[in-house]
């Protein structure tokens, strides 16, 4: 059998789908280095920059997701569902795809519909522990489904599931000494500190703003330094304050390109709950404070987080309570030696470090 196989990876919107996606690309590269491999997403979103720029081709589709806050804007949607449709249409006939994967959000169901009903057969990554919308309507028709959770099956056909974890990217990996060092050098934090990381996802998280910029301005002087990543929509308004509001502790950045070297860093993690973060920290092992968005589809991020909070491997701080306790939590489990050792022997137990490779291998079994 021929190894130039044609491979379409769809989905995006953010970094949780797309970082995910683009590992599995670089895995299939690695291993089948004649394959081609198309990356098909939705226009405007972030995917159209990140794929380029780690060295594919990417098509956008004009598909948007449903607006829940601003309900007019949802007139167009039918409109660019058939758009998209069509375009999808053109894609898989031009390209010809051996299998089509689907790592997930709206961008993904125009071309994985098209591609099932033209019998190409189609696999699904579902990161999150509650499946979304899209997942679960592909499901129907695609072969195979790899999971980072168990329990499932309430969601997709038994038989169809393959437990396989999340893909990260590949450069995260379980924090040594040495990569504690070079990650402290990396980020400029100051000798004999401990050092929380903030992470709002790579668009930013308004509240985790909110509460870093809060506690700038109430300390001159901080017991630890920061590292603030406010992402890129918050970039100038985060670089203002900081002019305004000058700490030598806090090390501000719109986005992390140097994952690894920001986790390593840390003593805590304060982070969002995406399926992708969430993976990349039970592999690097580190304490972390969950603060679940509110504002994504059936609540997923709490259900991910409480999947590490149950057995011991996380602490959850919701939303609405970031400004009474976040920032005293963080410090408190930075300064507690015997609990931050806990949370970080338990979340690593539950890292899935070869999820890449199984994933690639359930497509390369549907080829």
């Amino acid at each position: 059998m021929s190894e130039a196989f044609h491979i379409i990876i769809s989905g995006g919107g953010t970094g949780g789908h797309i970082f995910p996606a683009i590992a599995i690309a670089n895995q299939i590269k690695s291993l089948y280095p004649q394959a081609e491999i198309l990356f098909v997403g939705a226009l405007g979103k972030m995917e159209m920059e990140r794929v380029p720029a780690a060295g594919y081709t990417i098509i956008g589709l004009p598909v948007a997701g449903l607006q829940r806050k601003a309900l007019l804007k949802n007139l167009t949607l039918p409109y660019k569902l058939w758009k998209s449709v069509r375009l999808a249409k053109a894609v898989i006939e031009d390209f010809k795809p051996d299998v089509a994967v689907g790592v997930g959000g709206y961008a993904s169901g125009p071309l994985l519909w098209v591609a099932a009903r033209k019998g190409i057969p189609c696999l699904l990554q579902e990161q999150n522990s509650y499946a979304g919308i899209t997942n679960k309507w592909l499901s129907k028709r695609a072969k195979r489904v790899c999971v980072a959770y168990e329990g499932m099956e309430r969601f997709f056909p038994k038989e169809k599931i393959c437990l396989t974890g999340t893909s990260v990217r590949t450069h995260i990996t379980p924090v040594t000494q040495t990569l504690n060092q070079e990650g402290r050098t990396f980020f400029k934090i100051t000798p004999h500190r401990k050092c929380i990381l903030v992470l709002g996802g790579s668009l930013g998280a308004r509240a985790l703003n909110h509460c870093v910029k809060a506690y700038i301005e109430q300390c001159d002087v901080s017991p630890v330094d920061i590292i603030w990543q406010c992402g890129d929509y918050y970039r100038e308004e985060s670089y203002a304050f900081i002019k305004a509001h000058p700490r030598s502790w806090i090390h501000l950045h719109p986005f992390i390109s140097r994952m690894e070297l920001a986790f390593a860093a840390a003593d805590v993690v304060i982070s969002r709950a995406g399926a992708g973060t969430v993976a990349e920290l039970c592999i690097a092992g580190k304490a972390v404070i969950f603060v679940p968005s509110p504002n994504v589809s059936e609540d997923h991020q709490t259900h991910n987080a409480m999947a590490l909070v149950n057995k011991n491997a996380a602490l959850l701080v919701p939303e609405n309570r970031v400004s009474d306790c976040l920032m005293t939590t963080a410090i408190d489990v930075a300064n507690n030696h015997e609990r931050r050792m806990t949370l970080e022997q338990n979340i690593a137990k539950l890292a899935r470090p070869f999820a890449t490779r199984d994933i690639v291998h359930e497509i390369i079994k549907l080829i």
